[in-house]
């Protein structure tokens, strides 16, 4: 039987992407927002971070929600604004 030669396709070297897994996510931004110490999203300024969490924190009042600063390794928790009530 005479033997075949396979031809394989040609490599292309381009730069090598890194590939992030769910282990493994991507933190793009300094302040990240965390929901019961899981982190959710990574934003660039703690305001958007805490309006996100906020938001987050109106839905589900009994979730645990932080803005976790990585450069200074400091914890905000997000809480609502408190309601000023009036009883007469």
């Amino acid at each position: 039987m005479a033997s075949r030669q396979m031809k394989m396709p040609e490599k292309i070297e381009s730069e090598p992407d890194e590939h992030f897994s769910q282990r493994k996510r991507p933190e793009l931004g300094r302040y990240l927002l965390q929901v019961d110490r899981q982190t959710k999203g990574s934003y660039q300024t703690a305001e958007t971070a805490a309006s996100a969490g906020l938001a987050i924190k109106k839905d589900y009042p009994i979730l645990h929600v932080t803005v976790y600063d990585s450069v200074d390794c400091a914890s905000t928790i997000v809480e609502p604004a408190a309601e000023t009530s009036t009883s007469a």
